[in-house]
């Protein structure tokens, strides 16, 4: 079946998901001044990149500008010189591009509920657990050192840095911040976590283990899951029952795990900090769960902390693996999406383009969920740069291709569990 025709081009049906006057709007919220090249022009602009995967300011500006009749009945947009657009990166506050991403995040919150219930949900997801569970993490983004003195990260390394708390109940991000490398994971947790209620769960890696924050996590009534690092200093207050106990050098015992790829539980105890400092932080009891899990068929053993002394100890270590999810985040959209050639060198400039693409990823997944898509991201992603600039129905396109690859069910992967523990 070929697609139906529509009166306005692909990139122009996108757009029309946020809504006509918020970029104006916005635009003299942040008093950005324009001319010719408009708030909405720029916008649009970083978008196309997004879509078409442009690797260069002259890809945008020449990309455009090959298309400027149907351009202008996308709410009256010019396309851009090369240094027009390179001078908006720059100079127009980057501020506005993350409020235009969480404005229109929050209207389809408000508008579409269910998107954000029923679109998508991590795989490895507990699903007895009813709480809303976040998953904070970081991802570095390489810069070229030579060209961005802001971001030096090493003598030889530029890089900034995505800090994301992952709602894996809906696998869409519901807090991020973007900073430089060398700002610290434990220093940017507290601006992370800071809109996470209480009752509800959070994990994170070791990188972000600072027990000042987690205490402060505990006083608001929040549940956390973490790692702990090999250093730290602790007494056993007490010591909790485990079901079954095995020796993690005994390959025998494990056989029967390997195929389930499920922790081995070792230790499970209630302790408390005895380092001068850790101690200070967090002067309460701490459970912490020691067990082996398997990694790239090797067995590892790790030590998890938390601050909820009820649950199972295989749920403690089930939590944390959840944790996985925001990697697999992190590796979508940089695989995807246009993460990797920056089109500019100033932090506003790279600001800019971080912020448009999580856009565009909320907008297609948008569109995935309200059709019905039943293929990969990605999938949608290549079908929609295939047709940004043809007068498609975008309903139409992807119930074509839905009727040509017929979706086919698959086992999850082998290393699933092996992928979900970090060291």
């Amino acid at each position: 079946m070929n697609p139906h025709k529509n009166t306005m081009v692909v990139l122009g049906q996108i757009i029309k998901l946020i809504p006509p006057k918020l970029i104006e709007k916005l635009k003299n919220k942040h008093n950005i001044q324009t001319r010719s090249f408009t708030a909405t022009s720029h916008v649009v602009s970083l978008i196309h990149a997004q879509l078409a995967h442009a690797l260069s300011l002259n890809d945008i500006c020449d990309g455009m500008r090959n298309h400027h009749g149907v351009l202008s009945q996308i709410r009256n947009c010019v396309p851009p010189s090369r240094n027009g657009l390179s001078h908006a990166n720059k100079t127009r506050t980057a501020d506005m591009a993350e409020e235009l991403f969480w404005t229109v995040y929050n209207n389809l919150k408000d508008d579409h509920p269910a998107f954000f219930r029923t679109s998508r949900a991590y795989p490895g997801l507990p699903r007895r657990f009813k709480r809303t569970i976040h998953a904070v993490d970081s991802s570095t983004i390489s810069l070229v050192a030579k060209c961005m003195d802001w971001a030096k990260h090493r003598s030889q390394k530029a890089a900034a840095k995505i800090h994301m708390d992952l709602e894996l109940g809906s696998f869409l991000p519901s807090f991020a911040v973007v900073s430089r490398a060398k700002d610290s994971d434990p220093k940017m947790a507290w601006e992370v976590c800071a809109h996470i209620r209480a009752g509800e769960i959070v994990t994170f890696d070791k990188a972000y283990c600072d027990f000042k924050h987690l205490f402060h996590l505990s006083s608001r009534g929040i549940f956390w899951v973490t790692r702990a690092k090999e250093n730290i200093k602790y007494e056993v207050v007490r010591q909790l029952p485990v079901k079954m106990v095995q020796n993690a050098g005994t390959t025998s015992s494990k056989s029967s795990k390997v195929m389930g790829q499920q922790p081995i539980i070792i230790k499970d105890m209630i302790i408390k900090m005895t380092g001068p400092k850790t101690s200070k932080n967090y002067p309460g009891e701490i459970r912490m769960v020691v067990a082996d899990v398997l990694i790239d068929k090797k067995w590892k053993r790790m030590s998890f902390l938390t601050n909820n002394f009820t649950w199972a100890a295989s749920s403690i270590c089930e939590l944390y693996r959840s944790r996985w999810g925001v990697e697999v985040f992190f590796k979508e959209i940089k695989q995807t999406l246009q993460l990797a050639d920056f089109m500019g060198t100033s932090e506003n400039a790279i600001r800019w383009q971080i912020w448009i693409a999580l856009l565009v990823y909320l907008l297609l997944r948008f569109l995935a969920w309200k059709y019905k898509w039943e293929h990969s991201f990605k999938r949608l992603f290549t079908l929609i740069r295939s047709v940004i600039w043809n007068f498609f129905d975008i309903e139409s396109v992807m119930n074509s291709c839905k009727e040509k690859f017929k979706a086919k069910a698959r086992p999850p992967p082998l290393k699933f569990m092996q992928m979900e523990f970090d060291f």
